[in-house]
C-alpha cells in the first residue's frame, strides 16, 4: 500500500503539517519566551510591592501580620527573615508546599537587592521551575525578603489543551484537505498510467480529456500528442506492409502465370519469347523495388552523406540529361537548361539519383512540351528547379507524395514503371545534405519541383 503515489503524497502531506506545527511552536516560543518572561516579572514586582505597601501601614503585631498579607489570587508568595527561616507563605488551605527558596536566594534580597531567577516547583533538582523575583523590605526596623510566584499550573494546563485541541484540529482538517487535494493530484496520473497499458498492448485508439493547464494537463496533451503520433505511425507500418505486400505480389504472380504458361501450352517462337519477355521485366521489377526498399532503409538509418566531396552540380545534371536523351526524345520534350557554373560539397552518388529520379518522373509524365530545368546559387545555397507541362498532380495529393509506395496513379498502370519508393528516397538524400524539396502543381498546367540544397554544410564538412 506505502507504494501508492496516492499514499505517499498523504503521508508526505500529514509529516509536512506535523514537523512544521512542531517547527512553529519551537520558533514562537523561543522568540517570545523572553518577552512573557520580562511581562511576568514586572507583573510580580508591581504585585510584590503592593503586598509591602499593605504589610508596611499594618499596625505591630505577630506573625499573623505576614500571614494575612502573603494570600493574593494567582500567585504564591512567601516571606522569608535573614535568617532564612519561613514566616509566612500560602498554603492554599494545606493543598501546597512552601517553595524552597535557597541561602544564596535569600541573602541577596535581604543584602538590599531584587532577585530574578527561577525556583524549583517540588523541590527536586531536575524538576519543573517557576519564575520568582525576589523584593527586599523593613518591617519594624527588621530587614525581610519576600518572594513571589506566578501560579502558572492551571494557566499552562489550560494553554496545552488549547494547544493540544488546535493541533488536533488542524491535523483532522489538513488531513482531508490534503486526501482531496491528493486525489485532485493522483487521478490523472492513474489514469495515464491506464491509458500507457493500454497502449503497451497496441491499443493506440486511446485518449484522456483534460482541461488542466498545470503540469498534468502538459503531460496529458503530450501523451495525447505521442497517442496520436503513434496511431500515425501504425496506420503507416500497415499500409507500407499492405504497399509492399501488393508490390510483391503483382510482378509474382505474372511470373508465375507466365511460367505455367510456358511450361504447359504449345506455342509460337514470337509468342514465348514475348512471355519470356514479361517475365524479365517483372523480374527486374522485382529486383528494383527490392533494391529500393533497401535504399530507402539504409537512408532512414544514416546521419549524414556517405562519401561527401567537392563537385560540379551543374555540370552532374548536364550528364543526367544527356544520358536521359532516349526518353524525352520518345516523349517528344525538348530540354531547356539554364545551368549556372556551381560547385557544392555533397554526396555525388546519393544527388545523382536525386536528379535521375526527379527528371525521369518529369519525363513519364509529360509529353510534346518543354523540360525546364534551371541552376543557381543564391545566399549561400545551390537552387534546382525542374519544371515539366505534363498532366500535374491534383492538390490533394501534394501532400502525401513523398510517403512510401504512395502513388498519384492509384490504377498502378504497369506501363508507367515505379513503385512509389522514388520520391521518398529524394527526400531523405535532401534532408541529410541539410536542404529541402518543395512541390507545386497545377493540373494539366505544369509541376515544378525545387530543390535547396547548402553548397558547403558545415556539418557535413564537420563530419566528414
Amino acid at each position: 500500500m506505502i507504494k501508492s503515489l496516492y499514499v505517499r503524497t498523504v503521508f508526505i502531506f500529514i509529516l509536512a503539517v506535523i514537523v512544521s506545527l512542531f517547527l512553529s511552536f519551537m520558533v514562537a516560543s523561543k522568540l517570545y519566551s523572553d518577552q512573557v518572561q520580562d511581562l511576568s516579572d514586572k507583573q510580580m514586582i508591581a504585585s510584590g510591592k503592593q503586598i509591602i505597601t499593605i504589610i508596611e501601614k499594618l499596625p505591630p503585631g505577630s506573625i499573623e501580620v505576614f500571614k494575612a498579607a502573603v494570600r493574593m489570587p494567582g500567585y504564591r508568595v512567601q516571606i522569608v527573615d535573614e535568617a532564612g527561616t519561613t514566616l509566612a507563605y500560602d498554603d492554599d488551605g494545606n493543598n501546597r508546599k512552601k517553595m524552597h527558596i535557597s541561602v544564596k536566594q535569600v541573602e541577596q534580597v535581604i543584602s538590599g537587592g531584587v532577585y530574578h531567577g527561577t525556583v524549583s516547583a517540588d523541590g527536586k533538582q531536575h524538576g519543573p521551575v517557576h519564575l520568582l523575583t525576589g523584593l527586599p523590605f523593613q518591617y519594624r526596623d527588621k530587614p525581610y525578603a519576600l518572594f513571589i510566584s506566578p501560579e502558572l499550573d492551571k494557566l499552562l494546563d489550560l494553554f496545552r489543551r488549547v494547544m493540544f485541541t488546535i493541533l488536533l484540529s488542524v491535523l483532522a482538517f489538513g488531513s482531508i484537505m490534503i486526501v482531496l487535494a491528493a486525489s485532485y493530484i493522483v487521478k490523472p496520473v492513474q489514469r495515464l498510467t491506464i491509458a500507457t497499458k493500454r497502449m503497451a498492448q497496441g491499443d493506440f485508439r486511446v485518449g484522456l480529456l483534460s482541461k488542466r493547464k498545470d503540469e498534468i494537463g502538459l503531460l496529458t496533451a503530450s501523451f495525447n500528442e505521442m497517442a496520436g503520433a503513434l496511431r500515425m505511425i501504425d496506420k503507416l507500418r500497415s499500409d507500407f506492409v499492405n504497399n509492399v505486400a501488393h508490390e510483391f505480389q503483382s510482378p509474382l504472380t505474372s511470373i508465375t502465370g507466365f511460367t505455367k504458361a510456358l511450361r504447359t501450352k504449345k506455342m509460337e517462337e514470337d509468342q514465348r519469347q514475348h512471355y519470356l519477355q514479361i517475365i524479365e521485366e517483372e523480374s527486374l521489377r522485382l529486383s528494383r523495388l527490392s533494391a529500393n526498399l533497401l535504399r530507402l532503409s539504409v537512408l532512414e538509418h544514416d546521419k549524414k552523406p556517405t562519401h561527401p566531396s567537392h563537385f560540379r552540380l551543374d555540370e552532374q545534371i548536364r550528364r543526367i540529361i544527356i544520358s536521359s536523351e532516349p526518353q524525352w526524345i520518345a516523349n517528344g520534350l525538348t530540354p531547356d537548361l539554364t545551368l549556372d557554373d556551381v560547385t557544392i560539397f555533397g554526396d555525388e552518388d546519393s544527388l545523382d539519383q536525386v536528379w535521375h529520379n526527379l527528371i525521369s518522373n518529369s519525363i513519364k509524365f509529360a509529353k510534346n512540351g518543354v523540360l525546364a530545368i534551371s541552376l543557381a546559387a543564391h545566399d549561400g545555397m545551390a537552387i534546382v528547379t525542374v519544371r515539366d507541362h505534363g498532366k500535374g498532380i491534383p492538390q490533394e495529393e501534394l501532400a502525401h507524395i513523398f510517403t512510401p509506395f504512395y502513388k498519384v496513379d492509384k490504377s498502378r498502370d504497369y506501363a508507367v514503371k515505379g513503385n512509389g519508393l522514388g520520391l521518398s528516397i529524394v527526400r531523405r538524400i535532401i534532408e541529410l545534405h541539410e536542404g529541402t524539396i518543395e512541390v507545386s502543381s497545377k493540373p494539366n498546367v505544369e509541376t515544378v519541383f525545387t530543390v535547396r540544397l547548402p553548397l558547403n554544410s558545415a556539418f557535413m564538412n564537420k563530419n566528414s
